[in-house]
């Protein structure tokens, strides 16, 4: 990417994150106003839609996703054993303190602020940033983005923000790169997805500074469904970065997202995963991007701990020099990569 900073092809990320293995294990009493309660119902797709004002088309799309999770056995015939120890009546799937995002970090709620202080958020934003999401739970507590991308019509908001404002361009793409059915995760989140990131950059916008979302669980018993969807038009570059962590919990903890990624003619995509997760969390994950004519998509995945983590991230080549990549980093764990093309 000529105008985005390329990472070293080691995958090596320390110079843009801390991998102290104990900085992310603190948590702060819950104070949610919206708690969707324990196991997965149609009941809880209701609560869901309701607490978020989906729109009725998002209502029958997790519905129907909903049916496809619970018609798809554990995927044991490929998974490690480890992953039937997923009890999913023990989840809670939406936990909300009912705020919207906040635009200045001086108004984000006093616990929150402070978990992201310590997690170094404000630093790098002011630092190398041109835009960060940050989600706190099952919602984004945080979102800002330069004022001068803004003015080139590059989208950055959360995915509900995604859906309801942005549908024109949200909606086409939206669970066309990764289908609900294409396994028992990505059904699961399609049912009960919330938070993530949507980023639209429009044709020939190149942008010369990353964009970062970072994604805390806090409470406990709780699964985490961000759903990430990334479009860059014809001629287009960006770099983006996530960072997840969560506290060490006696229970089990299930972070279950989707990221699609789609680089239209001749555009560019950088996708860098830094995950710091505690070894109580199960971490499966379905990852894919769209790569047409003259279009590259680089994925950069780094885990460092957590009781499982399953995931691929990949690259369907969808035109003539269509290019990906995948650079696990030297801190993976139990993650498999997998390039995948045209037959």
């Amino acid at each position: 990417m000529s105008d985005t900073p390329d990472m070293p092809e080691n995958g090596n990320t320390q110079n843009l994150f801390d991998f102290d293995r104990s900085k992310g294990n603190f948590s702060f009493p819950e104070r949610h106003k919206f708690d969707a309660g324990y196991g997965l119902t149609e009941a809880t797709i209701d609560y869901i839609c309701d607490v978020k004002d989906d729109p009725e088309w998002v209502r029958q799309f997790r519905k129907n996703a909903l049916a496809v999770f619970e018609s798809k056995p554990m995927p044991i015939h490929w998974a490690s054993p480890d992953i039937k120890k997923i009890d999913f009546s023990q989840i809670r799937y939406y936990l909300s303190d009912g705020e919207r995002p906040k635009r200045s970090w001086d108004d984000v709620p006093e616990d929150v602020k402070r978990t992201f202080e310590r997690l170094g958020v404000p630093e790098q934003e002011r630092q190398f940033l041109a835009g960060v999401e940050a989600q706190y739970d099952s919602e984004s507590a945080y979102s800002n983005m330069k004022e001068e991308l803004r003015s080139q019509g590059v989208i950055f908001v959360n995915s509900t923000e995604g859906l309801k404002h942005h549908e024109d361009v949200f909606r086409p793409w939206f669970g066309k790169v990764i289908p609900t059915g294409d396994n028992k995760f990505s059904a699961l989140n399609s049912a009960v997805f919330s938070g993530g990131s949507f980023i639209y950059v429009p044709k020939g916008v190149k942008l010369k500074h990353p964009l970062q979302a970072y994604f805390r669980i806090n409470s406990e018993n709780f699964g985490q469904f961000e759903r990430t969807l990334i479009i860059a038009d014809e001629g287009a570059e960006l770099m983006y970065m996530e960072g997840c962590t969560a506290p060490q919990f006696e229970t089990s903890t299930l972070h279950s997202a989707v990221v699609e990624l789609v680089a239209l003619k001749g555009a560019k995509i950088q996708y860098v995963t830094v995950q710091n997760w505690s070894s109580n969390v199960f971490n499966m994950v379905t990852k894919r991007g769209l790569a047409m004519e003259d279009a590259e998509i680089r994925w950069i995945d780094c885990n460092i701990g957590s009781g499982l983590t399953m995931k691929y991230p990949a690259v369907v080549l969808k035109g003539r020099r269509a290019r990906g990549k995948s650079s696990p980093s030297p801190w993976q764990t139990r993650a498999s990569i997998k390039i995948r093309g045209p037959k």
